[in-house]
């Protein structure tokens, strides 16, 4: 029996939308925006009307000018509407630019997927 999604913990909420965002890939790199370094930050906190959790992103794109800039936030923000469970009622993304992304960003696997190990 799978747990009520309102009985949820901002951190459990918070692990979902990690797996969530590892979902979504850059369509110019082969990389998920998560391993790529695109994220920031991910919080969650319980809603106290609806006890679900309303989560917030702060994320970058690999450059300001990038022109899928609009389907990558807009594939994050949807996250909600893509769980089974709907464990996670809102998705807030904040664009940032500060720091800049670099592939210093990058996780390991990605690093390697992408040839630069």
């Amino acid at each position: 029996m799978s747990k009520d999604p309102r009985e949820m913990t901002p951190e459990e909420s918070e692990k979902r939308l990690v797996e969530e965002l590892k979902k979504i890939y850059d369509p110019e790199i082969p990389v998920n925006i998560y391993d790529l370094g695109l994220i920031y930050d991910v919080k969650c906190e319980k809603d106290p009307v609806s006890r679900l959790n309303r989560c917030k992103v702060v994320m970058t794109l690999t450059s300001a000018t990038c022109s899928m800039s609009e389907v990558i936030v807009d594939l994050v923000r949807s996250i909600p509407s893509r769980i089974e469970d709907h464990s996670i009622e809102e998705v807030e993304v904040e664009l940032t630019f500060d720091p800049p992304w670099d592939q210093s960003k990058m996780s390991d696997e990605a690093k390697l997927q992408m040839g630069l190990l």
